[in-house]
């Protein structure tokens, strides 16, 4: 292959991209330089993914996310060098230092931010001319013959599908009219399909979808331009039907019953997860106080935290609650290290105090753990039961890890809450921005302002290991003060570009409980320069409990002085209709669990539109959390919502992101 080949090797070759968080950027840079682009946000089967792409280069995309990039690189280097393949890594320059890790990780070449689709396409003419080399050819072209069963072409005869793929839909093999195609498919998906079309039509040379076929298969639909044509090759996301996910009533996690197929699935699949059993402690006396409604409004706090922190750890991580007061965390692909870093994380998480009038009470938690052997779940769940009733043998919250770790995340709990007072004065928090974005256009309305911990030693750390810290330390109230004023400050400074953008800030139950509170806040409005009216205060789940009269005053306060109020997390909080009751509000956030099982079932659509439409019937605007696909977002939009918040938009970002991402035309039409 001579060098004036190598100068455009986008021209019909197929390339493989997982990017945690910018998917969409790199999928439209790359189909815009003429590559058959397949992407992908999450590291779970990627091995597979990419083998079965016919990719003859990979880009891991570890800006943002660094660790998680690494797990993936590790798992793809001896698939990348059995299929002679080449493997890209982007690295945040902050992570440049790392490059001995990225090496030892399998990888080929790296690019390191900042840098613009110029510098990304000439990096992949530099990738694809080694794969070249090492295969003696050119690289592959986008793998239509390995999924014969699952295809479909586009052009002027109408819509032609392989036999397999007619059969699933009960057809015969005549060709489709378009509009015939997209009553296949659910309303929801149709939208997303026709995203996908327009996509196309505007130049792009690849891009992708997702949807459910007719036995109940989710798959990843991705589509091809070719010459006067439209090629679809359908991927399979599940190697197995998709079965109804069981519930529980009173957390909405997942139930024992899915907690055991899921632990099934990964073993049968020969991959090894770590598995945690978090065992609740001081419930019965917590029962006994406060009645059985101040225990449940516990319980549902600590599976928000537990879950919350073990998606820090882990995106793909399965919390569950078994029974009672007991709850299971699986961890795909899990280390001693990551499971003992995750058990401590979700220690400092469960032991910050929660709002039950009149008091503010914490629970406890102890946890057993181990990694997967070659073992069926049932083994596996009585191995990390044992190392539970060890670990309550101890007194006080304990951590009982049979491969190792507990006694290390121990020390690291108490030397995060030493370290945090130099971290206040030092400058090792940072501030970042989530964007709120509106459901009809795509544009973006405001962000929230989350916090995050530059450790030295155990490098960045989320808001629940922040205020574990915090908690242990007796540093709540000052971290809050500080996360507030830096987030203000850094508002004030938003170049032009981000002028009309509005931004949320936490407020915590112990900040409501100042008497000074809200006069507090708006001087520190007006010291930043930030407009009042820009701002929100946005309610985290135990503020408001505590004291509803007082939480009351401090939001009418602040609503008139300029600022709105939110409510974080509603729909499955113990005293969620309370809150709409009595205190002044301006928007709710809808819980994750809410917006991401809208998609899973009629009965969850019913209880969406429900909240959609009380919220209307108050005044109140909704911003839906934790949306991640476009068939979400379709169904949140159809029912009613105008706002969104989610990794299918962005995570959270840093103002150069956050500039590129509101000036990318893309976001609205």
């Amino acid at each position: 292959m001579n060098d004036q080949a190598a100068g455009s090797p986008g021209e019909g070759a197929s390339l493989f991209i997982l990017s945690f968080r910018h998917r969409d950027e790199l999928l439209e840079a790359a189909s815009r330089g003429g590559w058959f682009a397949i992407a992908a946000r999450r590291a779970g089967g990627v091995e597979r993914r990419f083998v079965d792409s016919g990719a003859g280069l990979a880009i891991v995309d570890g800006r943002g996310a660094f660790d998680e990039a690494i797990g993936a690189v590790r798992a793809l280097a001896d698939p990348v060098e059995a299929n002679a393949a080449a493997l890209l890594v982007l690295l945040s320059r902050g992570d440049v230092a790392r490059l001995n890790e990225v090496h030892a990780a399998g990888a080929t070449h790296y690019l390191a931010s900042p840098f613009g689709e110029a510098e990304l396409l000439q990096a992949l003419r530099f990738a694809a001319r080694y794969a070249r080399r090492l295969s003696g050819g050119a690289i592959s072209r986008p793998a239509l013959s390995r999924a014969e069963g699952m295809r479909w072409s586009f052009g002027a005869n109408g819509l032609t599908l392989s036999t397999a793929l007619s059969r699933s839909y009960g057809l015969g093999e005549e060709p489709l009219s378009l509009r015939a195609a997209y009553r296949l498919l659910a309303p929801a998906d149709r939208r997303a399909a026709r995203a996908a079309r327009r996509r196309i039509r505007a130049g792009y040379a690849s891009t992708a979808f997702s949807h459910l076929l007719p036995d109940g298969v989710r798959v990843a639909h991705h589509l091809m331009a070719g010459e006067g044509e439209v090629n679809g090759l359908i991927e399979p996301l599940d190697k197995e039907r998709v079965l109804p996910l069981h519930r529980d009533p009173l957390t909405g996690l997942p139930d024992g019953t899915a907690a055991r197929r899921w632990l099934g699935s990964q073993l049968s699949a020969e991959t090894r997860p770590g598995v945690l059993l978090v065992g609740m402690s001081r419930l019965p006396t917590i029962n006994s106080l406060y009645g059985r409604g101040g225990g449940d409004a516990l319980l549902q706090a600590a599976a928000r935290r537990i879950e919350r922190v073990a998606r820090e750890v882990s995106p793909g991580a399965w919390i569950a609650r078994l029974a009672g007061t007991e709850f299971m965390v699986g961890l795909p692909r899990a280390d001693a290290e990551q499971l003992g870093d995750a058990a401590e994380r979700i220690v400092a998480a469960v032991e910050r105090r929660v709002a039950v009038a009149p008091d503010a009470v914490a629970l406890g938690a102890d946890i057993g753990g181990a990694l997967a052997r070659d073992e069926d779940p049932g083994v596996l769940l009585r191995r990390v039961s044992a190392a539970l009733a060890e670990a309550r043998e101890a007194s006080g919250s304990a951590i009982r890890l049979l491969d190792g770790g507990g006694a290390e995340a121990a020390e690291r709990a108490q030397r995060l809450a030493a370290d945090l007072r130099e971290a206040l004065t030092g400058g090792q928090i940072e501030i970042l921005f989530q964007p709120q974005v509106r459901t009809g256009d795509g544009g973006i309305d405001g962000v929230e302002a989350l916090a995050r911990w530059r450790h030295p030693l155990f490098g960045e750390l989320g808001a629940e290991a922040l205020f574990g810290a915090a908690e242990r330390a007796d540093l709540v109230v000052p971290l809050s003060e500080l996360v507030q004023r830096r987030a203000l400050e850094a508002a004030a400074a938003w170049p032009d570009a981000l002028a009309g953008l509005r931004l949320s800030v936490n407020v915590t139950a112990a900040d409501l409980a100042r008497p000074d509170f809200a006069e507090h806040m708006l001087a520190a409005i007006d010291a930043s320069g930030f407009a009042r009216d820009r701002v929100t205060a946005e309610v985290t789940e135990e503020g408001l409990i505590e004291d509803l009269g007082a939480a009351a005053a401090a939001l009418a306060r602040l609503r008139q002085g300029g600022c709105r109020a939110a409510v974080d997390d509603f729909g499955t909080g113990y005293s969620s209709l309370a809150y709409l009751k009595a205190l002044p509000l301006d928007y709710l956030k809808l819980d994750r669990r809410l917006s991401q099982d809208i998609a899973g079932s009629a009965r969850g659509r019913v209880v969406v539109r429900s909240v959609i439409d009380m919220a209307r019937a108050l005044g109140l605007g909704v911003i839906a959390e934790g949306v991640e696909t476009e068939e979400q977002l379709a169904l949140l939009a159809a029912e009613g919502c105008t706002l969104y918040q989610g990794f299918l938009c962005s995570g959270p970002v840093g103002m150069a992101e956050l500039v590129r991402l509101l000036e990318d035309p893309s976001r609205s039409s």
